[in-house]
């Protein structure tokens, strides 16, 4: 083996985080919202398409519910993590791109589609989360799990300037308009997400088995005995319990706010532009602040980092129901990029060490489910909330409840020291 070779398999592995990022910036969080409210949704009232928003993320976090355990532990016990993220990007990639030519009005299939698009990268973050084990020793998962993180946000923030800036001159490009520019983002996120995800496939390795181990049927047989058994493990564990309750209520929150923000910013009459630049703003911010986060892990401790980045956003989620203007919300991007990408990237490297070994993905398949399980309420209780007070602004005040229930938990929860 090479020298530099695990280095090579690190920036490789990271790199997916580049790639699938564009999907969570210019469809989740930017594009599809804005597409869905102007274009497949007619003439619906305000208060009905949040509540459709809302729901399509829901009924994309059930089915994460339903999958992720059995998808960690079947793909543990069959030897194959790559052959089912391959799986699950392809899904992802071909969704994404069937939303370029879903016709106006048909808000139902567009939906769908979403639905499945969605699934297919959520699925795939069960498979990728785990692998971080087979790239990272025990004292760099912080910096490895944050420099994922923190490709996310530049490549995410690259493409999606990219294609903002498409969109504000869409002649200059070839295209007729800005919403004709937006319908063929779709496509383009699905190329950048394909492209950009070969040199995982390539370099990371799997440790290797002996021949004929290798068995989707066996994998299936023994992962759903596998998945009773780390239930069991897990109800012993008090660490990982108390861990998976703390993530399962506070990464709702976060999950809410990349997929609900800007159509909270619509429902307030701000302008789109702006408030697409400032999902860029938040691009740019995270990026640096992501890998800050990392060195904090490694020089304060994980725990003491998360829980910073929690009481940021619990300070975000009450001014958010103030804001009044174009300026307000791009302050508050910026403030969710300081602690957005830190949040995430810690809580995987925290929950890494308490994982036993050769259960990578069965672990990390609860955990994927336990963050998105909570995003089944928070997208849910928003929209809902909006639909019967008539008030968007009590939708983001609902979502300050989850990260102040998970930080309490995750207070109480022992850290495991390298």
């Amino acid at each position: 083996m090479k020298p530099d070779s695990k280095n090579i398999q690190i920036y490789s592995w990271a790199l997916y985080d580049w790639a699938n990022s564009a999907f969570a910036t210019a469809v989740m969080a930017g594009f599809f919202p804005v597409f869905f409210r102007q274009v497949w949704s007619g003439t619906a009232e305000v208060t009905t398409i949040t509540f459709r928003l809302g729901l399509a993320n829901s009924i994309a976090s059930v089915l994460l519910v339903v999958f992720a355990p059995i998808l960690g532990a079947v793909s543990d016990k069959a030897l194959m993590k790559k052959r089912f993220l391959l799986f699950f990007m392809l899904l992802g990639v071909v969704m994404t791109g069937t939303l370029s030519f879903i016709s106006g009005g048909e808000y139902f299939l567009a939906a769908v589609v979403y639905i499945f698009a969605t699934l297919g990268f959520m699925l795939g973050n069960v498979i990728y989360d785990a692998l971080i084990l087979f790239v990272a020793s025990s004292e760099r998962l912080d910096s490895i799990s944050a420099l994922g993180y923190a490709l996310g946000y530049i490549g995410g923030g690259i493409f999606f300037a990219v294609c903002v800036l498409v969109a504000a001159y869409p002649s200059g490009f070839g295209f007729s308009s800005g919403l004709q520019a937006v319908r063929y983002t779709f496509l383009f996120t699905a190329v950048w997400w394909a492209v950009f995800s070969v040199p995982l496939f390539v370099y990371v390795r799997e440790p290797s088995v002996p021949h004929g181990e290798r068995s989707l049927n066996k994998g299936f047989i023994e992962g759903k005995k596998q998945f009773v058994i780390t239930l069991k493990k897990i109800a012993g564990r008090r660490d990982i319990l108390l861990f998976l309750i703390a993530y399962w209520l506070y990464i709702d929150g976060v999950d809410t706010v990349v997929r609900m923000a800007v159509d909270y910013g619509m429902s307030l009459g701000l302008n789109t532009k702006h408030l697409i630049t400032a999902l860029l703003i938040t691009q740019i911010v995270g990026f640096p602040a992501t890998l800050a986060f990392g060195k904090i892990g490694q020089k304060l401790g994980t725990k003491k980092g998360i829980l910073s980045g929690i009481a940021g956003y619990l300070i975000i989620s009450f001014v958010g129901a103030f804001i009044r203007t174009n300026l307000h919300f791009y302050l508050l991007a910026g403030a969710v990029g300081l602690v957005q990408g830190g949040v995430q990237s810690l809580s995987r490297s925290f929950f890494a060490r308490l994982v036993p070994e050769n259960e990578e993905a069965t672990f990390f398949g609860f955990y994927n489910m336990l963050g998105k399980f909570a995003a089944i309420l928070g997208p849910f209780l928003m929209g809902i909330t909006v639909y019967v007070s008539g008030n968007p602004r009590f939708g983001i005040i609902s979502v300050a409840i989850l990260f102040l229930l998970g930080g309490v938990f995750l207070f109480f929860v022992p850290e495991k020291t390298d």
